[in-house]
């Protein structure tokens, strides 16, 4: 896999996360340029179905907006719910929840201690160590597609 240093004119055209490899795959043209390790949700198999479960949702996404004043090291927000999410949570009369983000690591070292009880310890979101936050902020811009599967 090459190295790839972000410029002003290089910008990934899509995000995959595999849940089940704790995995994010950055993209190019069909290809992928860079991987980085994940954590996700508390309780990650299977679908997001309502706010609350800890899951990390599965489906298709964009990156809708970025954050760089948040309450972890940067943050990309994920589209969350999407139309399937919204018919799935009416139909079972369900919050879906919301506010998925791909982030870096808390910004406080007590909240770190309070999170971090084991492997996943976000309530949903993908975290990913604030070195790989950085260099994922200037690979993506809005409107990324992501695709999280399982």
């Amino acid at each position: 896999m090459n190295n790839v240093y972000a410029t002003d004119k290089i910008f990934i055209d899509k995000l995959v996360i595999k849940k089940s490899e704790r995995r994010l795959y950055l993209l190019k043209e069909g290809k992928v340029i860079k991987e980085y390790p994940i954590m996700l949700g508390k309780n990650p198999v299977g679908p997001k179905r309502q706010q609350g479960d800890g899951k990390t949702p599965e489906g298709k996404y964009i990156i809708d907006w970025k954050n760089d004043n948040s309450d972890y090291y940067l943050s990309l927000h994920v589209s969350y719910p999407n139309a399937y999410d919204l018919a799935y949570a009416k139909t079972n009369d369900l919050n879906p929840g919301g506010a998925i983000m791909i982030h870096g690591m808390p910004g406080t070292l007590q909240r770190a201690r309070e999170l971090f009880s084991g492997p996943d310890w976000t309530q949903g979101c993908i975290a990913i160590s604030n070195k790989h936050m950085r260099e994922l902020w200037k690979l993506v811009k809005e409107d990324t597609p992501v695709t999280i599967s399982p």
